[in-house]
Order: structure tokens, then C-alpha cells, then sequence
């Protein structure tokens, strides 16, 4: 009987991805046509290995980017620091920082903040055209606070809230967006799992500020006066994630999970991601290694000199860490490495540091 309802309850979620999947299609004539599209880059070395395919499998803080629901198996503290090169040669640098932490047997809270330098860019104007009157930083960030709480043994949700914050020298825009994550366990060592997440849902963004007001002469009086160009607004790249992971748990010590997850995006072409995290302790010490790879339409296609995928974000992927075990309560002290290849400039490199206090 325990047999026929774990397979029942695995037949039904697995349904219910199917439905959600099929009603939610990247379209492919809306692409650019959404904002704030740092929100796809997965700031996370643990997630990024993997192809960001761990909806189902991802935990702790790195599951703030794929499911929010993952948050509700922190251990206790968690504190993350990663720095990404993104995509090398571009002179543009990730840096997101993090910690969640257990208030209750149950509930699990984070807070994350993720920032994107794009380093300094030439002042110009009509006038000056080559510049040479200064220079100015672009930022984007994003600050999140999420939560998430056990139902049951087989049932985890989490909710994530995202303030973003873009800014040129004079030109401004900020907006808020929401995620939501569900994450169901099941087998008999809790080695099977299904997640869904709905993520970067919110209302419209928009741009303000001095930049969008330009000085006109009008021709019949002579007078000067200020014209301020409207800006349109813009949707959140919003997207649904599911997915599924199983375990093979060889020994204590000893485990390899497989995952799996589709990616059906609002203003894109939809993703395939898959990821195998092998883990193995030898001491007082774990290692893992780990690869993935993302799928798109047009991935292995032809257009002009580069291939036909829409973004970046697809192709292979993989990484490594290393944590050191400390103490009784056994407290583990990281170090993750990520890489994903690009169809142009060097990849995207990311380096994180942990630390888990159980």
C-alpha cells in the first residue's frame, strides 16, 4: 500500500509539471522585449554547475535562484559569498552575498543581496560624441528577502521578495518582483524529488530621471525650455521552473544525483537543463564534482557568424568544490568553483565561499 501511494503521488505531481508545462511556451517573437534580465543570471557557483537544473534538487541559499522552496532544508546558518566574471573580457563583475537562517523547527529565512558592475563607460553628448568629460558606473541590483516552511515530510514552500535597482549616471528604476516555489520528497530515502516555481513575477518597471529631459528652442518665440521624453514600461522576464532529482545513495559518503528541469520562459525561447553533482567525504573533508547543460532552440543552429540560441545562458557547464568537515556538529567550511561556456568572449567564471553551521 505505502508502495502504491508514494507511486501515485509521483504519477500526480509528474502530471501536474506536465499541465503546467504545456500551458506556459517560450515565445520567441518577444524576445527583448522584457527588462531587468539580470534576474536570469543565476548568481550561485552550487547552482551554476549544474546547469541550473537543481528546481528540485538545489538547497540552502542556492536555492533562492532556482526554487525557494530548497530554503526550508538549511541546516541551521547558512552564509554564502560568490563573484562571478561575467562572461570574461566584457569587464562586467557579479557580486552577491547571503545568509539564511532556521527560526523554527520548520521555517527557514534569508536575505540576499546581488549587484552588477559594469565598470566605467565615457560620458558623451551631441557635442561630444567622443567623450573626454568624465565617466559614469552602471549598476543593477537586486535585494531579496525569502522564506520558506516544511508542511509535511513530503511537502516545502517557499516565498522569495526581490527589490531591483537600475541606474546610469542619470537615468533611474526601480521595481519589485515575486517568486514562488514548491518542492515534493518522496522514496523511501526521501532520494525522489519534483519542484515547481513560478519566479520573476511583479508589476511593470519603468525609467526616470534628468536623462530623459533634453533643452529645445522654440522657433517662433526664441524661448528655451525643458522636454522630458516619456519612457514606456517594461515587463519582468517571468518564468515557470520544473523539475525533478533522484539519488543514488551508494554509501553514507558516497552520492551521485541526477537532475533535471524545464524552463518555460515569457520573452525567450524555453530550456532543457540537465545536471549530475557527484559527492563523495574522504575524512574530514567533501568534494564534489559537477557538470551540466542547457538547452535552447537554435543551440546547435546557424546565423551569421554565431550560432542561433537567444542568450548566453545555454550550453555546458560544470564545477567543483571542496568543504571542510569542523567540529562534532559537523560545520562545514567551502570553497565552489563554476564555469559555463559562452558563444562568445571567455565564459562565465564563479567563485563562491560557504559556510554552514549545523
Amino acid at each position: 500500500m505505502k508502495i502504491n501511494k508514494i507511486i501515485n503521488n509521483s504519477i500526480a505531481i509528474a502530471g501536474l509539471m506536465l499541465i503546467s508545462t504545456s500551458a506556459i511556451a517560450g515565445n520567441g517573437d518577444r524576445i527583448g522585449s522584457a527588462g531587468a534580465t539580470e534576474l536570469l543570471i543565476n548568481p550561485w557557483a552550487r547552482g551554476i554547475s549544474i546547469g541550473s537544473s537543481g528546481v528540485a534538487s538545489d538547497i540552502g541559499l542556492s536555492s533562492t535562484y532556482t526554487n525557494i522552496a530548497g530554503l526550508a532544508f538549511t541546516p541551521k546558518t547558512e552564509i554564502m559569498f560568490d563573484r562571478t566574471n561575467w562572461l570574461a573580457g566584457a569587464n562586467i563583475n557579479v557580486n552577491t552575498a547571503g545568509l539564511a537562517q532556521r527560526i523554527s523547527e520548520t521555517t527557514v529565512f534569508s536575505v540576499a543581496i546581488t549587484s552588477l558592475s559594469y565598470g566605467e563607460i565615457d560620458i558623451t553628448t551631441v557635442n561630444q560624441p567622443e567623450g573626454g568629460i568624465g565617466t559614469f558606473k552602471p549598476r543593477a541590483n537586486s535585494f531579496n528577502v525569502g522564506l520558506a516552511h516544511e508542511f509535511s515530510q513530503s511537502i516545502y514552500a517557499g516565498f522569495n521578495l526581490k527589490v531591483i535597482s537600475e541606474s546610469i549616471a542619470n537615468i533611474k528604476g526601480n521595481g519589485v518582483g515575486f517568486d514562488f516555489g514548491i518542492r515534493y520528497v518522496t522514496g523511501e530515502q526521501d532520494n525522489i524529488r519534483f519542484g515547481i516555481a513560478l519566479k520573476n513575477v511583479g508589476p511593470t518597471m519603468a525609467y526616470s530621471g534628468d536623462g530623459l529631459a533634453s533643452l529645445i528652442q522654440y522657433s517662433e518665440t526664441g524661448e528655451l525650455a525643458s522636454l522630458e521624453q516619456r519612457a514606456d514600461a517594461f515587463e519582468l522576464p517571468s518564468l515557470l521552473n520544473v523539475g525533478a532529482a533522484y539519488d543514488f545513495n551508494f554509501t553514507e559518503t558516497d552520492k551521485l544525483t541526477l537532475s533535471g528541469s524545464f524552463s518555460a520562459n515569457s520573452f525567450s525561447y524555453d530550456q532543457l537543463r540537465i545536471g549530475a553533482d557527484y559527492g563523495k567525504e574522504i575524512g574530514n573533508a567533501a568534494f564534489h564534482l559537477m557538470a551540466g547543460f542547457v538547452y535552447e532552440k537554435g543551440i546547435f543552429g546557424k546565423t551569421y557568424v554565431v550560432d542561433g540560441r537567444a542568450t548566453a545562458l545555454s550550453g555546458l557547464t560544470a564545477g567543483l568544490s571542496v568543504d571542510a568537515i569542523v567540529g562534532e556538529s559537523r560545520n562545514n567550511l567551502g570553497i565552489q568553483y563554476a564555469y559555463q561556456a559562452v558563444n562568445l568572449f571567455s565564459g562565465i567564471h564563479t567563485i563562491g565561499l560557504a559556510i554552514s553551521l549545523n
